[in-house]
């Protein structure tokens, strides 16, 4: 159970969270998927530790900066969840995975994708070449213009960026 709202967060939704819902509503196309992200937008309020003035002076513009990055985690978790689905799609139903399974490969996704998302891109770059494109070391490095040793380090980055979503 979330810990009680401090007086100026009660007023912060009070006040605003109408309008954010019809702001997110806009913006998403979806009434639902709008009063998700606007309970999340104030729940990130609640959990943080430096939770937002009293006296705030442009609450609407703090709220739409928490909600844009929330609206923006939708949308990846959106593609992320379409392209596994468009993926399976190919396989006999017989070896489709459970639902359960289903959601706990979409999360692993996310955070692979949340973690490689926050890598240097040519990092990121080097690792889905690897990945996807199966190429070796000597062909990216070539493609990127870097030395071997950059693109092993490069590679190296972005497995210790999976073995923490694995592992954490």
């Amino acid at each position: 159970m979330p810990p009680a709202a401090p007086p100026d967060l009660s007023v912060l939704y009070s006040a605003h969270h109408g309008w954010l819902q019809g702001w997110l509503r806009h913006k998403l196309g979806s009434g639902a998927d709008a009063a998700d992200v606007a309970q999340d937008t104030f729940m990130r309020l609640l959990q943080r530790r430096d939770r937002p003035p009293a006296a705030l002076r442009t609450p609407r513009a703090y709220l739409t900066r928490i909600a844009q990055g929330l609206v923006i985690d939708h949308y990846r978790r959106r593609d992320v969840e379409q392209a596994y689905l468009q993926a399976l799609a190919f396989h006999p139903e017989q070896v489709a995975p459970s639902p359960e399974a289903r959601l706990l490969i979409i999360v692993t996704l996310l955070r692979l994708d949340t973690a490689l998302d926050a890598l240097k891109p040519r990092a990121r770059q080097a690792f889905l070449l690897a990945q996807l494109d199966g190429l070796a070391g000597s062909a990216i490095a070539a493609r990127l213009d870097v030395s071997l040793a950059t693109v092993e380090r490069d590679l190296a980055s972005a497995w210790r960026a999976c073995y923490r979503v694995y592992f954490s």
